[in-house]
């Protein structure tokens, strides 16, 4: 049966594991993965502006040996004549053997997947979910911190329309003694429904403040993220809160020598360029663990759909 994922709740902590040892054992022997999709087609829909994650998955195809078809322009595509999500993903399921799709209405992802024939991987819909930003994520703690458990982990800035934070705190959920600090203006507040159905369903230990000076120096994991300006509807509300938190070396002088800071990109203001070269940004490292991860995904839907064995 055709295998999708469109949110990170559709694997198990058992899988995200094993796609994490998949990544590093690409890290360690990337020659030992460059043939394995040799013949085989990743199509990327992409129905809003992305450069890092439409990239790394095209990069990620291109290193496992196989091609890519890219829509990187819903102006261009059929969709500006009204088409559906759902035939394009039956169209597009006729030359590809694999579908990533962004797409900024949410459940979108969710409605091609039950369309296609071949596997589709979220890349992002609306303010919902970014299920292959939050493997990035957790590839890199992992890799930096040696694990999970008792992190403390603050994720600081949009979060009410921050996807990947509500994909990260739904993943960290599944371990044990995270604690979360939530750092965000009262008006960029995480939604209830993840506050609700994440983290007191899992009785995850938790703080919300509005205070990131305070925060720091508790933190051994600070996930920082953009103000999204696509996602307000009143410019002068963007304006107000664009600029909440700007992290500079001085800030940085209050955090532990061993927290990392970690950004899903792009950054506007939020973190200083004099911080890039700090020992504890992680960011850009996290650029390409995203593209192992993609890796490791794609080799895992393509081989359950029965496209290539290995």
């Amino acid at each position: 049966m055709k295998r999708s994922v469109i949110d990170i709740t559709d694997l198990t902590k058992e899988e995200i594991d094993r796609l994490t040892d998949t990544a590093n054992d690409i890290i360690n022997d990337p020659e030992k993965y460059a043939h394995i999709c040799a013949g085989k087609k990743l199509a990327t829909l992409f129905f809003e502006p992305s450069t890092r994650t439409r990239m790394s998955f095209e990069a990620a195809m291109y290193e496992l040996g196989g091609a890519v078809l890219s829509m990187t322009d819903a102006a261009s595509s059929s969709a500006s004549k009204g088409e559906s999500v759902s035939d394009t993903a039956k169209v597009i399921s006729c030359y590809a053997d694999i579908i990533a799709m962004r797409h900024p209405k949410e459940g979108a992802a969710y409605v091609a997947s039950n369309a296609a024939s071949v596997p589709v991987i979220n890349a992002g819909d609306g303010g919902h979910c970014h299920p292959t930003q939050t493997l990035a994520d957790l590839l890199t703690i992992k890799r930096e911190k040696g694990g999970f458990s008792g992190l403390t982990v603050g994720l600081c800035g949009d979060l009410k329309f921050g996807r990947t934070v509500h994909s990260l705190i739904q993943a960290l959920s599944r371990y044990d003694d995270i604690r979360l600090v939530l750092i965000s203006p009262e008006e960029l507040r995480l939604p209830d429904y993840v506050y609700n159905d994440v983290i007191l369903k899992n009785r995850m230990k938790c703080t919300q403040t509005t205070d990131l000076l305070w925060a720091l120096p508790k933190l051994d994991v600070l996930y920082m993220t953009r103000v999204q300006r696509e996602r307000f509807f009143n410019e002068e509300d963007y304006l107000r809160l664009k600029d909440s938190y700007i992290l500079t070396p001085e800030k940085l002088f209050l955090a532990k020598r061993d927290m990392i800071v970690m950004h899903p990109l792009p950054r506007v203001n939020e973190i200083s360029v004099a911080i890039d070269d700090d020992p504890r940004a992680c960011y850009f490292e996290q650029v390409k663990n995203g593209k192992y991860m993609r890796m490791a995904l794609i080799l895992k839907l393509l081989r359950e759909n029965g496209a290539i064995t290995y």
